[in-house]
């Protein structure tokens, strides 16, 4: 920046010389005009991962550094299999492990297992020992409180700050504090998230959040594939690509309503922690018929708009921890902390008996207008003309006189310019009197033709300081008083702006638990406005739990997303809840619809599991701990497996986990090899759960192996049930009525549906020859009509050839032709 003012002396010739002043300053760069709206682009997310296991019990803390928080779960009893944490690894894909390079020998085994995981999705975690002794229970609590944390007050005293971390980290649990200890460890060393910055920064926390997975329902990725819960897809779009995968026709896909990216995030949690914490399920479950009503849908409406302001605040307050906010960070905050309040009005007026709304009219403070109030100082128009901080007027007054003193400069040096311009030689034209920030004022004159060396630039009475642009500038008298009067103005506003910024800064920090309470209910309110639109736009009902029954019962159920898909829809109930037939085996024509009814009762279970409403007219879910599938198999090069051994993992997945309360979904197993054996595989799993009695699992079986059934493989009793899927045969056409029905199909009905597919004819006439002989056991019969046309062909050919010959040939050796020709003909044709 520089102040400039420049008086002229009359020049010869006609008309006097006006004088002049002018101000200028380089202009910074502007934000883009879009900045403010959109969200900075987040770093990839790591989360490092610190797991202690002792005695049958698991100690797991891990450091997500999209929120900068700390998770722990208290110690939790665990097998030494380690389905437990397997389970954590599964879920939240850590980059690195870290443990004490002391450990029990079934931790050693696991640890090995997982780094030998070549092809682990997404990758495999880099596992990292440190030494037993940074593990130690006094040392990790030392570390825990001597943190600095940015959520807890610099006024509160050392006794405080530990009442306070009591109230939030179980201390009590060894193994957690211990796993806490040697994640934080961890982050100092490996300097997560700030390798860059000076080494008196430390890693920024800004919160510990406790998670549990006890009351959750187990979900294999296979499962989660296979009903299309997720579905990732390329973006289409050739700038997008390398950004990476958008989600593509899904459960989450048509339920994913939500307007910040947070209330995104969350819903993605759920989902992939299902659970039978019914207190927990119910409450979603009231919020999302709240919504439903009618009269209510202003305010759903007005909430949705609200909540797409909320953006990225655990993003902004390690930034600030890291002092490297933006102007737009502070506009952004503004607008999350005023919609925040926003919609903490409106949860005043809606019924106090629904938690959430009690939460957010609570836990939504006064912090929150202080902060406002706080950022409300902030010129954001002038900081982004700027490109820094600035504050308002009337906040400072000595920022205030100075930048009175500042802008009133031009009009000031016109008139010092034209003092010195009075005490100059009277051959330099002009000159004028600018200001330059860290520099000072100086007095700048035009370079004159006779002035070539650096000795013709002395003055008497100035001091030469440079030459830029035919300019040459000048200390003088004036303009030393000026330094010693003004001083710096633009620095020491500068300085003054970004001291009360840093002052601002530590008081949002100091409010960040509240900040992190509202994304927290913002998100939750979020995603359960975005099931309540899905759910008003497709019809769906509320589910009842019931921890009386087994199983689920379902009234008119659909699939969510093939009644999108297709013109007409057809809904089956569904009812396997008790003792009575906990085994279904379902035949049925292919096409008919097996396996969508299958992906039905998985999806309806599922969506009521995660708290939402469900495409079915009725629905009442007992108790289900577990879903299992095996119904596509899930190929891939990398796994070095054939197709039918992966569908062998998947039973038996199933088989060695699945319990009463399990829900099993088998489509088709068996096809992958020798039919005998296939059945023969079948029947033995069926009947291994069958021998459990009453303890046996919820399970849904579609086969087209119809000797299952007529060959009375399985046991008679209560426990088996068989359905199909009801067909008509109206001539040669075979009409799907899609209707769930007891019995059981006569035949599968292949050669309608390759017909459909477009087979040839004659092949399927063929195929049911042979289908029939088979069935009747007899001898299947070559296809003479085939014979005798290729032994026709052949004749053909070889009389061709003997018309060819030419007998005049002097050259032809009829005893050659015949040896070589006729009599391999006539060997086929025979």
């Amino acid at each position: 920046m520089a102040f400039r003012a420049t008086p002229g002396r009359t020049p010869p010739g006609p008309g006097p010389g006006v004088p002049s002043a002018s101000f200028s300053s380089p202009q910074p760069a502007m934000a883009a005009p879009g900045g403010i709206e959109e969200e900075d682009e987040e770093e990839p997310a790591e989360i490092h991962l610190c797991v202690l296991w002792s005695s049958g019990y698991l100690g797991i803390a891990y450091y997500d550094t999209s929120d900068s928080t700390i998770h722990f779960m208290p110690d939790a009893p665990d097998h030494e299999s380690l389905k437990l944490l397997q389970r954590v690894l599964d879920e939240i894909n850590p980059q690195s492990v870290v443990t004490s390079a002391k450990q029990d020998e079934a931790m050693t085994q696991f640890l090995g297992k997982l780094a030998s995981q070549e092809h682990r999705e997404p990758k495999r975690p880099e596992i990292i020992l440190l030494p037993s002794v940074d593990f130690g229970p006094e040392i990790s609590k030392q570390r825990l409180l001597s943190g600095n944390y940015s959520f807890i007050s610099e006024s509160m005293t050392a006794t405080e700050k530990i009442l306070f971390l009591s109230s939030i980290i179980p201390f009590d649990c060894v193994l957690t504090v211990r796993a806490l200890g040697g994640l934080l460890k961890f982050l100092s060393r490996r300097r997560v998230g700030v390798e860059l910055e000076d080494y008196s920064v430390g890693v920024p926390i800004l919160g510990f959040k406790k998670f549990v997975l006890t009351h959750l329902v187990s979900i294999d990725q296979d499962t989660y594939s296979v009903l299309q819960i997720f579905k990732s897809e390329s973006h289409p779009s050739v700038y997008k690509v390398a950004s990476g995968l958008k989600e593509g026709l899904s459960l989450f896909g048509i339920l994913n309503r939500c307007r910040c990216r947070w209330g995104q995030k969350l819903l993605r949690l759920w989902f992939t922690r299902p659970t039978r914490e019914l207190r927990e399920l119910n409450s979603r479950l009231d919020v999302i018929e709240f919504f439903l009503m009618p009269q209510n849908l202003d305010m759903a409406q007005m909430m949705h708009r609200l909540l797409s302001h909320i953006k990225n605040v655990p993003l902004i307050l390690k930034r600030m921890k890291l002092s490297h906010t933006k102007v737009s960070d502070w506009q952004v905050l503004y607008k999350t902390v005023y919609s925040a309040l926003g919609l903490r009005d409106a949860c005043r007026s809606l019924p106090q008996s629904i938690q959430l709304f009690r939460d957010i009219t609570q836990e939504f403070s006064d912090d929150l207008h202080h902060i406002a109030s706080l950022i409300g100082k902030v010129d954001f128009e002038e900081s982004l003309a700027e490109n820094r901080f600035t504050v308002l007027p009337n906040i400072d007054p000595e920022i205030d006189a100075k930048k009175r003193r500042l802008m009133g400069l031009p009009s000031f040096l016109t008139e010092v310019a034209q003092k010195e311009l009075e005490n100059l030689d009277s051959c330099i034209p002009s000159c004028s009197v600018i200001y330059i920030p860290l520099i000072g004022f100086l007095l700048s004159i035009p370079r004159l033709s006779f002035m070539v060396e650096a000795s013709d630039f002395e003055i008497e009475g100035l001091d030469f300081m440079f030459l830029s642009e035919d300019k040459l500038h000048y200390r003088s008298a004036r303009t030393k008083e000026l330094d010693a009067l003004l001083g710096d103005l633009h620095c020491e506003i500068r300085d003054q702006e970004m001291l009360l910024m840093h002052q601002l800064q530590c008081q949002v920090l100091a409010r960040a638990p509240v900040l992190t309470r509202v994304l927290d209910l913002a998100s939750r309110l979020d995603v359960l406005l975005a099931l309540a639109s899905a759910a008003r736009d497709y019809g769906y009902s509320r589910p009842h739990y019931s921890p009386c029954i087994q199983g689920v019962r379902i009234k008119n159920g659909r699939h969510p997303l093939m009644e999108l898909c297709a013109r007409t829809f057809v809904p089956n109930s569904t009812d396997c809840g008790g003792d009575q037939g906990r085994v279904k085996v379902i035949t049925g024509p292919n096409s008919s619809g097996k396996s969508i009814y299958l992906k039905q009762v998985g999806l309806i279970t599922f969506m009521a599991l995660v708290g939402s409403f469900v495409p079915a007219e009725e629905a009442e879910i007992g108790v289900i701990d577990a879903i299992f599938t095996r119904i596509h198999s899930c190929e891939s090069i990398s796994l070095g497996l054939s197709t039918f051994m992966i569908d062998l993992n998947q039973v038996a997945k199933a088989v060695n986990n699945a319990t009463e309360h399990s829900l099993v979904l088998i489509d088709e197993f068996g096809k992958g090899t020798n039919s005998v054996d296939g059945l023969a595989l079948l029947t033995a799993v069926l009947r291994h759960w069958l021998a459990l009695g009453p303890s046996c699992p919820h399970i849904f079986v579609a086969t087209n192996f119809l000797s299952l059934v007529q060959l009375q493989l399985l046991p008679q009793g209560p426990l088996v049930q068989y359905l199909t899927m009801e067909t008509c045969e109206d001539g040669n056409d075979l009409v799907f009525f899609y209707q769930l029905c007891h019995g059981v199909a006569s035949a599968s009905h292949a050669s309608y549906t390759a017909a459909q597919a477009g087979l040839p004819d004659p092949l399927i006439a063929r195929g049911k020859e042979v289908s029939d002989s088979i069935r009747s056991g007899k001898p299947v019969k070559p296809m003479h009509e085939l014979v005798r046309r290729t032994q026709m062909e052949n004749c053909q050919a070889l009389v061709d050839k003997f018309l060819k010959l030419d007998l005049e040939d002097p050259s032809l050796d009829l005893d050659i032709f015949i040896s070589q020709e006729v009599l391999p003909a006539a060997t086929t044709i025979l």
